[in-house]
């Protein structure tokens, strides 16, 4: 008779006292996901210059109306705390100085994906929804397309629409359509 082993969860709070006491550090490039430290992919310079990009679009079209995230913490509950790639966030008086975002504050979720790809969709979109998340787009570098995730229901998103470099992409709740090929560049 086989003996199940028991896994150890750590939560956000084990995760930052973690870091506080140097086991980890700004260069190791992890997130907490479920409760276990997740190893984050290289990112390669395709992924860079879509994040930055992308940065400078949504600085440029909702600078004033919306916080930008890049590659920070978002809360999602007592055992996760992933790090996407971009988020549009709720204005904050404090640019959230005194606590990380949490789901409620997300209007737009953005991961750039090009070995991550699976990753993103198997592990992280699941756990996007889960959390309420209104709406995710992955890029998708392999295949140049911009795949749009809303409509959180459990564990998965009801609706998914896919978006080639011709076509423009609605940003929501703002309106406003994006051009793919913007967000892909050439």
């Amino acid at each position: 008779m086989g003996v199940a082993a028991k896994r150890y969860l750590f939560t956000v709070e084990d995760y930052y006292k973690m870091a506080e006491a140097g086991i980890l550090s700004p260069e190791d490039r992890v997130e907490l996901i479920h409760g276990q430290i997740v190893r984050m992919s290289p990112i390669k310079s395709p992924h860079g210059g879509c994040v930055k990009r992308l940065n400078a679009l949504l600085n440029q079209l909702f600078g004033e109306t919306a916080i930008v995230s890049i590659q920070d913490p978002l809360k999602l509950g007592k055992f996760s705390e992933p790090e996407p790639d971009l988020m549009l966030l709720k204005p904050a008086p404090d640019f959230y100085a005194t606590q990380h975002p949490v789901p409620q504050d997300v209007y737009l979720l953005i991961e750039v994906a090009d070995t991550s790809l699976a990753y993103d969709r198997k592990v992280k979109l699941p756990l996007y929804a889960e959390s309420g998340i209104p709406c995710v787009w992955i890029v998708n570098l392999p295949e140049r397309c911009v795949e749009v995730y809303s409509v959180p229901e459990g564990k998965a998103y009801k609706t998914k629409q896919v978006f080639m470099p011709a076509d423009a992409v609605m940003v929501q709740p703002f309106e406003v359509k994006l051009e793919v090929n913007r967000v892909l560049g050439k």
